[in-house]
């Protein structure tokens, strides 16, 4: 994968900017993905694709944390803001607080790269959802891999 390293998202996240994240998503993000967003927040990728469900999906790029995301040019790549406008879409539980799949990376047309922790709230895997499938309190997501690790090593 070929990260466009001029297109980091600055500031980078801090530790604080983190917890609070996770303690609004009511989540721990898993410690590679730390690692991952510390260092590359919002990076665009050139030609980074996968398979999964019989398809090849292309990353445009992935989220970033920014702190002051009214103010910040790319703000609209925020996880919050992501998560805020597609958040209905990506639970099945009206009642839930917080999050169980979060975006991460945005994919060609519209669909997204999710952490999801339905399954296991300390190891989420990493799946698509789709955009087109999904309706509110309806979400259709696709596994691509156990842990955040598995996903970064499948990526051509």
């Amino acid at each position: 994968m070929k990260l466009f390293q001029e297109t980091i998202v600055t500031p980078l996240p801090s530790d604080e900017l983190i917890k609070r994240h996770e303690r609004f998503w009511r989540l721990n993000l898993p410690e590679l993905f730390i690692e991952f967003i510390k260092a590359n927040n919002g990076v665009k990728v050139k030609e980074a694709s996968f398979d999964c469900n019989s398809r090849n999906y292309l990353i445009e790029r992935f989220l970033c944390m920014v702190d002051d995301i009214e103010n910040h040019p790319d703000g609209v790549y925020d996880i919050d803001v992501v998560f805020s406008q597609i958040g209905e879409r990506l639970t099945d539980n009206e009642d839930l607080l917080g999050a169980e799949v979060l975006p991460i990376a945005s994919i060609f047309a519209g669909d997204f790269v999710c952490l999801d922790f339905r399954r296991n709230k300390l190891a989420p895997s990493v799946c698509v959802w789709s955009h087109e499938e999904s309706g509110e309190f309806d979400p259709v997501t696709y596994t691509v891999a156990d842990t955040f690790s598995d996903f970064l090593n499948i990526i051509e």
